[in-house]
């Protein structure tokens, strides 16, 4: 493992600083993905910035029904919050499906925000791979590539997303607050992830900035939502294809649909064409499944990953019609 700089920061205007003309710096609060990349020599970040005394660890509810989180809230912490429990289970479904309690214990939502991809291509410092050396290539494209996207994809890149914290997210709606150098700002949660084109190495919307907190959209009401995770074995394991969905119903109408992939794209993938075809239909099978064929008709599969496409279609239909069975509950 290379040698770095170390520094721990106070306040959030003092980390920004830290960081300021020292592009190669990083900040570090659980580690958990962190750590494992410089060891295996895939980043090697000149100065390591210790995160972990600044006051971004509340769960805090707004005037108008939001949820705003500090990023250095655990995932644990979030994912039994009464009040997420209440207003979005759906996140601590997704972020209970990932990862093992002790990894839970320790990864932040902001860490959980820049989690970086698994493609081992990625992680192997010999392999050609855009996204770690930009021109250098991707194996991954004529190579073992069974756990790659078929969404999102390009000539430079096929990695797949890994976060199942970021699916929910994208299907719930969020704004992040970034610091910088300039001061503070809010993106769409939709907008900080990038898609890869051309560019594969600049994965967020990020410009020297810490991530400092994250704020739900209003819960819809009354709410069914469902979480399901397909992968290889049933703990502990990265997604082969996941599907986030939330259904409000009116006798047994669909009023608000929201549904989000993972395991199967570039980034947290939200539906919205697939949302717009439920509003308003019955909640039963025909409709989620011409939902999700809506969902998967710009898919295209590589030579080792076809079997995603089906896999991911039989998530949507089940996590939709999980959710509507508990919207109904819900609603009696």
């Amino acid at each position: 493992m290379r040698t770095f700089a170390f520094a721990r920061a106070d306040s959030v205007e003092r980390a920004v600083e830290r960081r300021q003309g020292e592009p190669a710096s990083a900040f570090v609060a659980g580690g958990t993905t962190l750590l494992d990349l410089v060891k295996l020599d895939v980043m090697r970040p000149s100065r390591v910035i210790d995160i972990n005394a600044l006051p971004l660890k509340s769960v805090e509810r707004l005037h108008d029904d939001r949820l705003r989180i500090g990023a250095l809230v655990t995932n644990t912490d979030l994912a039994y919050h009464p009040d997420v429990l209440a207003d979005h289970p759906l996140l601590s479904q997704a972020i209970l499906a990932g990862a093992s309690t002790q990894v839970r214990n320790m990864a932040t939502t902001g860490g959980n925000l820049m989690q970086r991809t698994r493609c081992p291509y990625f992680r192997d410092p010999t392999a050609a791979c855009n996204k770690r050396e930009p021109g250098s290539g991707c194996d991954a494209r004529d190579g073992f590539n069974r756990m790659h996207a078929v969404l999102g994809g390009s000539d430079q890149c096929v990695a797949v997303h890994p976060s199942d914290m970021c699916v929910a997210l994208a299907a719930i709606g969020a704004t992040l607050t970034l610091q910088g150098p300039n001061g503070e700002r809010e993106i769409d949660v939709a907008d900080f992830h990038r898609l890869p084109g051309a560019t594969p190495h600049l994965e967020h919307d990020l410009d020297d900035e810490l991530i400092v907190a994250v704020t739900l959209a209003p819960p819809l009401k009354p709410l069914g939502t469902a979480y399901v995770k397909r992968r290889d074995r049933a703990a502990y394991e990265f997604a082969l294809a996941s599907a986030g969905a939330m259904l409000s119903l009116d006798e047994d109408l669909i009023g608000e649909a929201r549904l989000a992939l993972g395991g199967v794209a570039t980034k947290p993938w939200r539906c919205h064409e697939a949302e717009a075809l439920l509003a308003g239909k019955r909640a039963e099978i025909a409709a989620f499944e011409a939902a999700a064929d809506v969902a998967l008709a710009d898919a295209e599969p590589l030579s080792h990953n076809a079997f995603k496409i089906p896999l991911a279609r039989q998530a949507i239909v089940r996590a939709l019609r999980d959710a509507a069975r508990v919207a109904r509950e819900d609603n009696a």
